[in-house]
């Protein structure tokens, strides 16, 4: 008699308002199957009235996690049964993972970051300048000053946002850090090792500028981008011409998947074949 086939797969998902934009679903799913693993990933569309709901719907149905995306991100926390190191700090949620009996909110934003920056360089001691203050650069800096990064400047038009970052790094991580208000074009300091861009200019318009000086750009210096549409921004452009080594942020968005799947599954999974998924979804080269 033929073997009993299981028709019951290991559920994950993703909870957020403006579900149907987002191309993880491709990204997790490509790599499910590429690993012949017997799971499923649900992007659904939650309002926030009724994220409490949904997520006592997970457990029922015994989710083995879930990401969330805008707006749950801080929302959300107050339905989870504890943090990580990492969420906790920075007070943000992004990847939720079962453990036993509990949801465990993780944040893999700033991870994916530091896996891609560790490719090219170790950040420990180095000396970074992050543009912008918002969730993506708080994702950033936090996990920049948990790998022990020697010194953070925070770039940003609002003074108010910037030392609400800064706080954070200085109490919580004990961070050398520092916030200059963003007036004109920036000048990159010359004994900077990283530039990290964590605005949104940049997205979808490959000509956007961020306003910094390109001739502070020096050889050797990693230039990094949060931006993944199109992967290779104005920014890098300019930065690989001045002999900078770059990173798109098309990577950021893979090692976070990479590591949400390793959360979920306990698997390393193939991050070139999340890479393509997602580069066909959004309709951008691959490269890298």
């Amino acid at each position: 008699m033929p073997s009993k086939r299981d028709f019951l797969p290991q559920l994950v998902g993703c909870l957020s308002t403006g579900a149907a934009g987002n191309p993880t679903v491709e990204m997790i799913e490509a790599a499910f199957r590429h690993h012949d693993l017997h799971w499923r990933y649900i992007n659904t569309e939650v309002l926030p009235k009724g994220l409490g709901d949904a997520v006592r719907g997970l457990r029922a149905m015994d989710y083995r996690g879930f990401n969330c995306s805008l707006p749950h991100k801080v929302t959300v926390i107050p339905h989870l049964d504890g943090l990580g190191q990492s969420a906790e700090v920075m007070g943000a949620v992004n990847c939720v993972v079962r453990r036993g009996d509990q949801f465990i909110g993780e944040n893999t934003d700033g991870k994916g970051f530091l896996r891609s920056l560790q490719s090219l360089v170790d950040p420990r001691g180095k000396r970074v300048v992050v543009y912008g203050a918002g969730g993506a650069a708080r994702a950033i800096a936090v996990e920049l000053g948990l790998a022990g990064v020697g010194q953070l400047t925070v770039v940003n038009r609002s003074a108010e946002r910037g030392e609400a970052l800064l706080k954070i790094l200085r109490e919580r991580l004990q961070l050398n850090a520092s916030l200059v208000r963003w007036e004109g074009d920036h000048a990159i300091p010359a004994d900077t090792d990283v530039v990290i861009n964590s605005t949104s200019i940049g997205l979808y318009d490959a000509e956007a500028r961020v306003p910094l000086a390109v001739d502070s750009l020096r050889p050797g210096m990693v230039v990094a981008d949060v931006i993944f549409s199109p992967p290779q921004t104005r920014l890098l452009r300019d930065a690989r011409a001045r002999g900078c080594r770059t990173l798109d942020g098309l990577g950021m968005i893979v090692n976070q998947g990479v590591i949400g799947v390793q959360y979920w599954t306990g698997i390393e999974p193939d991050a070139r074949v999340m890479r393509v998924a997602v580069a066909e979804a959004l309709g951008v080269p691959v490269e890298g």
